[in-house]
C-alpha cells in the first residue's frame, strides 16, 4: 500500500481546502478510530493542537468522528507536539492526535498521529488508515453506551511541565542565566517560559501572545530575527526560539550568532560520549546535515549515519538500532532517552546543563565545528513533477559530476509543502553556488 494524503510529517496543507478540511479531520478520525480499536476496553485518544484559528474547527471535527468511532476522547488545549507524544503513551490512551502545520504560516494546518507508543505512526499503519477512508465504513458504527465521551484534561501542561523539568539534571540549576525565549505565538506559549524560570533562569519571553494568525510570523526557529534582536536589547546570555509546535530549536548566542541543529546535536554527542551516555557510538542525522558535523563526530570515532529527510525516518533508524541522540539541522533534535519525538525544550535543557557545568558562555562552547560552506534554496512549483523533467535531471547529473567527492547534492521535494529544496555543500563556495543556480534555472524554466 502506498499513502496519498500523508506525508513526511503527518498530512498538512491550507487549512479548508482539500485536503485539510473538516469533512476529512473527520474521516481520518473515524477510519483512525477503527484501525485502533483492538479489545473490549474503552478506547481513548489524546487530542492536542497549536494556536491556529483553523485548530478549533479541526479539532472538533476529530472529536466527533473519535466520538462515533467509540473512542473517549482527552482534549488538552494548545501544548506542543512532543507533549501530546509523552502524554498518548503516559495515559495509556490508543492514539494521540496533534493538530498544527508546525513551522507553516497561520493560514496552514495539519494532523499528526501517535501509536500508543508515544511513537509517529508508520508508513504502513498510515496507508492502512488511508484504505479504510478510501473504502468507507465498511462496518456498523457502534450505539448506546459505546458511543465516546469527550472531557478536557486540566493538568495536561502541568504533566508536560514536570516531565520536560525531569530531564534537567539534578542539582543543577539556571540561575544567573537570562534566556531569551521565543515561543512562535505558538503551542509552547506558556509552558516553555514556566518550565525555564521554575529551573532558575531570569526569562525573557517573547512572541507569547497568540491571537490565532500570527503564529510563526515573524518570529519562533523559522525567523529568528526577533530572538536576535531581544538578546541584544535585554543583554541576555542566550535566546531560545520554537517554532509553532515546539519540536523544533533554534539557538543564538549572547552575540546574536545562530546555532543550528547540527552544533547542538555535536555539543550533546560529544558531552555525552564523555560521562558514557552515547548508547552508540553514532549520531542518526538527515541527508542535510553539513558535512562538518560528519567529520568532527568521525575525529571522536563517532559515526553519522544518514537517513531521508524528516524527523520520522530519524527516529526510526534510532529505535532500529539503538542509537540516542539524532536529529535535523532543522533544529529537531531527539533524545530518546527521554522522548518518542523531537522536543525543542529538552533539547534546550540538554544544551543548558552543558553550559552550565561549563561555566563557558555559548559563544565559546556553542560553535563546535567548522561548517563546510552550504547553500540550500527552497523554490515553489504550482503542480506538475518538475524533477522528472530531461533537464532538470541533466541540471542535477552535471551538478553531481562538478562537486564530485569534495562535496555533496540534494535535490527533493519538501513532504509538508509544495517546494522543491536544493542543498549543495563542499569546500568550493564559488562552485557550490553555481551548481546552485544552474539546477534551480532548470527547475524555474519547468515549475513556472
Amino acid at each position: 500500500m502506498t499513502r496519498q494524503l500523508f506525508g513526511t510529517d503527518g498530512i498538512r496543507g491550507t487549512a479548508n481546502v482539500e485536503p485539510i478540511t473538516a469533512d476529512m479531520a473527520l474521516k481520518v478520525a473515524l477510519a483512525a478510530g477503527a484501525q485502533f480499536t483492538r479489545g473490549d476496553h474503552r478506547h481513548r485518544v489524546v487530542i492536542g493542537k497549536d494556536t491556529r484559528l483553523s485548530c478549533y474547527m479541526l479539532e472538533y471535527a476529530m472529536t466527533s468522528g473519535f466520538l462515533a468511532a467509540g473512542m473517549d476522547v482527552l482534549l488538552t488545549g494548545p501544548l506542543p507536539t512532543p507533549a501530546i507524544a509523552m502524554l498518548t503513551r503516559a495515559m495509556r490512551a490508543d492514539l494521540g492526535v496533534m493538530i498544527s502545520a508546525s513551522h507553516n504560516p497561520f493560514d496552514d494546518n495539519g494532523v499528526k498521529l501517535f501509536g500508543p507508543d508515544g511513537y509517529k505512526l508508520s508508513d504502513q499503519i498510515e496507508a492502512a488508515i488511508e484504505a479504510r477512508m478510501a473504502a468507507g465504513n465498511g462496518s456498523p458504527l457502534p450505539t448506546g453506551n459505546r458511543l465516546g465521551r469527550a472531557k478536557r484534561i486540566d493538568d495536561a501542561p502541568g504533566r508536560y511541565m514536570e516531565f520536560v523539568k525531569n530531564s534537567f539534571p539534578k542539582g543543577l540549576s539556571l540561575g544567573g542565566l537570562k534566556i531569551v525565549v521565543d515561543c512562535a505565538n505558538g503551542a509552547a506559549y506558556k509552558v516553555a517560559p514556566t518550565v525555564l524560570w521554575e529551573l532558575g533562569a531570569e526569562v525573557v519571553p517573547v512572541a507569547v501572545e497568540p491571537d490565532g494568525t500570527n503564529i510563526n510570523r515573524d518570529c519562533g526557529a523559522v525567523s529568528t530575527g526577533l530572538m536576535r534582536e531581544q538578546i541584544a536589547v535585554h543583554g541576555a546570555d542566550l535566546g531560545l526560539a520554537l517554532d509553532g509546535d515546539a519540536d523544533r530549536l533554534i539557538v543564538a548566542d549572547e552575540t546574536g550568532t545562530v546555532i543550528d541543529g547540527d552544533q547542538l546535536m555535536a555539543l550533546v554527542a560529544r558531552s555525552w560520549a564523555e560521562a558514557g551516555r552515547l548508547a552508540k557510538a553514532g549520531v542518526v542525522a538527515t541527508v542535510m546535515s553539513n558535512l562538518g558535523l560528519e567529520r568532527f563526530l568521525g575525529s571522536l570515532d563517532i559515526a553519522l549515519v544518514r537517513t531521508p529527510v524528516g524527523d520520522r525516518y530519524v527516529v526510526e533508524r534510532m529505535r532500529a538500532d539503538g542509537y540516542n541522540v539524532g536529529g535535523e539541522q532543522s533544529g529537531h533534535i531527539i533524545l530518546s532517552d527521554y522522548a518518542t519525538t523531537g522536543d525543542g525544550l529538552i533539547a534546550a535543557l540538554q544544551l543548558l546543563a552543558v553550559l552550565v557545568q561549563s561555566g563557558r558562555r555559548l559563544s565559546e562552547a556553542g560553535r563546535v565545528f567548522t561548517p563546510f560552506p552550504q547553500r540550500l534554496v527552497s523554490l515553489r512549483f504550482h503542480g506538475g513533477q518538475p524533477l522528472d523533467d530531461a533537464k532538470v535531471k541533466a541540471a542535477i547529473r552535471d551538478g553531481e559530476s562538478s562537486l564530485g567527492r569534495s562535496g555533496r547534492l540534494v535535490v527533493r521535494k519538501s513532504g509538508t509543502e509544495p517546494v522543491i529544496r536544493v542543498m549543495a555543500e563542499g569546500e568550493d563556495e564559488k562552485l557550490i553556488g553555481r551548481v546552485i543556480d544552474d539546477i534551480s534555472a532548470a527547475i524555474r524554466r519547468v515549475a513556472g
